[in-house]
């Protein structure tokens, strides 16, 4: 198995949990691939949740075709351990986590058929924890 996305280095070790409103700012087109999966809604994708789509797809694919992934987890989630009184600081960092907006392309795939990408992309979609559309060029 590959090792999970995460940085290699961060300015701060921890970071608040911040805001979701609001559309994606960048990434709303498709830039390398013909298909693509694109978030219908914000929320947090964890590392393990990008890799569990990214292998759905290869698979499917069986390794035919291109992956891009538009997403990466540059965000630190804390907790703190369980049955611990209150106070005594901010937890420590558990796993990594991309904050994905509305709009936003997760992932991009070239060089397959369409009903193939379509199926590919369903799976995928099932392993991430917000709405997703498939989206592909009027060119086709």
């Amino acid at each position: 198995m590959s090792p999970m996305l995460m940085p290699k280095r961060v300015k701060h070790r921890k970071e608040q949990r911040g805001r979701m409103k609001g559309l994606s700012k960048g990434n709303k087109k498709m830039y390398f691939g013909e298909f693509g999966l694109q978030a219908l809604e914000p929320g947090w994708v964890t590392s393990k949740q990008i890799e569990a789509a990214r292998v759905a797809l290869t698979r499917y694919m069986k390794r035919g075709g291109k992956v891009w992934i538009n997403v990466f987890p540059h965000k630190p989630v804390t907790k703190k351990p369980a049955e611990t009184r209150q106070g005594g600081g901010k937890g420590a960092p558990e796993f990594w986590v991309a904050v994905v907006k509305t709009g936003r392309v997760m992932f991009e795939l070239s060089g397959v058929h369409m009903e193939d990408a379509k199926e590919a992309i369903r799976l995928a979609s099932h392993k991430l924890p917000i709405k997703t559309k498939f989206i592909y060029e009027k060119e086709l």
